[in-house]
């Protein structure tokens, strides 16, 4: 039983203890009401002022390959070009028989243009390859032993979905970005490695309250095996406690011969508390290497229009009609949709794959969406398609400041994470982190859906006009991401009869300043009434 605080109840915190039994709310009134049924028994919590929610569910992630980048050389949590290449030499240091240096959580805003080179890389690791990908993902850092068994050279092309960047003379000067990652043959981590990593990255995402996650890329990524395999081991013995929807990656490499590969995946792909009934299809890169793809050009320094709108990964033809295919088949769709065209193609393919099949239940839902057209926003709402928002990244930093607002222009960096027109526009928000691109405590992400600024850091907001209310990014991160995940009908929200999966808050941010939300901290996480963090434990 929990009692001493608030529980946040129909979208506001409400003075009510809330009462668990074999694993689901039984009660959730009054104290006077509910404190009767303590028993010799009962745990009873004392909230301590503090807030009761539901778990928070992180509807984008990658779990998996995150918790497996907590066991190498994680560089996550520095920012300083100086501080990255200590990390890899100290690594190194304490690993000297590992035949590669894997790892990453670097990010571009630390380096001139965004481009580190293979001879920093070199001055502290010159004798085995180095391979470190970028904080989001879609780029890796390289020495010059990692090229030279890559076979890359001055006259290696680029692939069409990626880009090597290169020296004046046209040698690669360590930085691949998106498709050319793959151009690397990584060596593949043990099946028990990446359970270990999947398991120590659950352990931390309880920590924070996360009870349950979709993680966004089921399928293999270099450096990892396959981690269908990896999360299905994990439910198979238990050992996975969180409610986990896995979104299968559409190979852009291959057409529409894979969607029978997609439907076997989902027939054998529910395993305790796993399911792979999701189909993930990325659209296009970001906006910081200038791959997102974009309604009008990039700019260059000096502000005028480039050649350049970004990439389209999947050909227009070939997403149509795999996207229709797989909503006729039953599958959620999960669009990376960043740029402005690539918001606006992802809907326009709902709204085909709507003409054709007919409405539905499947929950579509478009992550990133970093640049929206005003003329798109409405679109989410009619088309029931969800935002899935990664609240973290709305704000100011050196990432947004230099690499990005002026390449886009005042027009377009205005159209940035339009939150609040979206909510205004009947959209249905979902939050997700986007972790291991950045952190997954929700706490934080609220923190910036309404302040519009990091705490601790630039307090200029960001766009201010988009911000949420406390209120509406708490009912993201929880009552809609369960929605996304299908997991309505027994979590998500503190109702009788639904599961106990509950987290703990150290105060309740409804009655401290907004500028103070950031600060708050998980005490205790349940997953269906089992204690799975406990701070003071």
């Amino acid at each position: 039983m929990f009692v001493g605080g608030r529980a946040f109840i129909d979208g506001a915190p409400r003075p009510v203890a809330v009462a668990v039994h074999a694993g689901r709310i039984v009660a959730a009134a009054a104290e006077t009401e509910v404190r009767p049924l303590i028993g010799p028994a009962t745990d009873v919590v004392d909230l301590a002022g503090g807030l009761l929610v539901p778990g928070f569910v992180d509807a984008h992630n990658h779990a998996a390959f995150a918790g497996l980048q907590l066991t190498r050389c994680d560089m996550s949590g520095q920012d300083e070009a100086d501080q990255y290449l200590k990390t890899v030499a100290d690594y190194a240091a304490a690993h000297p028989d590992a035949p590669w240096i894997l790892g990453g959580g670097w990010s571009m805003d630390s380096f001139p243009g965004g481009i580190p080179t293979r001879h920093q890389l070199d001055a502290v690791v010159p004798d085995r390859p180095v391979y470190l990908t970028v904080r989001d993902g879609h780029g890796a850092w390289v020495n010059t032993r990692a090229l030279e068994l890559a076979g890359l050279t001055k006259d290696t092309a680029d692939p069409a979905d990626g880009r090597i960047e290169r020296e004046p003379d046209g040698t690669p000067i360590g930085m691949l970005q998106e498709g050319a990652m793959d151009l690397v043959p990584v060596p593949v981590a043990t099946r028990a490695d990446a359970v270990a990593g999947l398991l120590a990255a659950q352990h931390h995402l309880f920590t924070l309250g996360i009870t349950g996650w979709q993680d966004a890329m089921i399928g293999d990524h270099p450096g990892n095996p396959d981690n269908y395999d990896v999360y299905r081991d994990a439910a198979r013995s238990g050992e996975l406690k969180a409610r986990v929807v896995g979104a299968l990656w559409w190979n852009r490499e291959r057409g529409l011969e894979q969607i029978p590969d997609i439907l076997q995946r989902r027939a054998s792909g529910t395993v305790g508390r796993f399911g792979a009934t999701t189909v993930k299809l990325m659209l296009d890169g970001i906006a910081e290497n200038f791959t997102a793809a974009m309604l009008e050009p990039y700019l260059d320094r000096c502000g005028c229009a480039t050649a350049n709108r970004g990439l389209s990964f999947i050909d227009p033809d070939v997403l149509r009609e795999a996207v229709r295919r797989l909503d006729a088949d039953g599958f959620q769709l999960h669009f990376h949709a960043l740029g402005d065209r690539a918001v606006r193609q992802a809907l326009d393919v709902l709204e085909a794959a709507r003409a054709a099949n007919g409405a539905n239940d499947q929950r579509h839902h478009l992550a990133h969406v970093q640049v929206v057209d005003p003329d798109d926003v409405p679109r989410f709402a009619a088309l029931d398609a969800a935002a899935n928002i990664q609240t973290l990244w709305a704000a100011h930093e050196r990432q947004m400041d230099e690499l990005t607002i002026p390449f886009l222009g005042a027009q377009r960096a205005a159209q940035q994470y339009p939150f609040g027109d979206l909510a205004r526009a009947g959209a249905r928000l979902v939050a997700g982190s986007d972790w291991n691109v950045s952190s997954p405590d929700p706490l934080l992400g609220m923190h910036v859906a309404v302040n519009r600024s990091r705490l601790g850091e630039n307090p200029e907001p960001f766009y201010p006009e988009q911000a949420l209310t406390l209120a509406q990014a708490l009912t993201a991160y929880t009552e809609g991401s369960a929605w996304i995940n299908h997991l309505d009908d027994r979590t998500g929200t503190i109702a009788v009869g639904k599961l106990a999966d509950l987290a703990v808050l150290d105060r309740d941010p409804f009655a401290h300043p907004a500028e103070e939300i950031g600060a708050t901290r998980v005490r205790r996480t349940y997953v269906e009434g089992e204690l799975v963090f406990a701070a003071d434990a």
